[in-house]
């Protein structure tokens, strides 16, 4: 059984910032990549980050330069570190992670929402 805590959303203006965190736990051996995702009402899940164990990271072009995912190996813990959000950031946010034994989870999603 794995489980995926999600936290650090919520409302903020536009220009403002969040950080996003989400711990893994249970059974899990080893975690290729982690990874957030992000989901507007009428759209479809969309990449918004991730990240390999080693450290590389991939960006959705709409959010190159503003946002910044890290982890924490150790504690099994992504984190999303978002600036200068605007109202298009708006959405669920959901945590994801890929294990070497190709299994994947979700998490439960935290909604962000940014006022204008």
């Amino acid at each position: 059984q794995v489980g995926l805590v999600e936290s650090g959303g919520g409302l903020v203006q536009a220009g403002g910032s969040l950080r996003l965190s989400c711990a893994a736990s249970g059974s899990i051996f080893s975690i290729n990549v982690m990874g957030w995702y992000r989901q507007a009402p009428g759209t479809q899940r969309e990449l918004v980050a991730d990240i390999t164990r080693s450290g590389k990271t991939n960006y959705a072009d709409s959010v190159k330069g503003r946002f910044t995912i890290s982890r924490d190996n150790a504690k099994n813990t992504v984190f999303l570190q978002m600036n200068s959000l605007n109202p298009e950031d708006t959405a669920v946010y959901y945590c994801n992670i890929y294990l070497y034994s190709g299994s994947h989870y979700w998490g439960q999603g935290t909604q962000v929402t940014v006022s204008s």
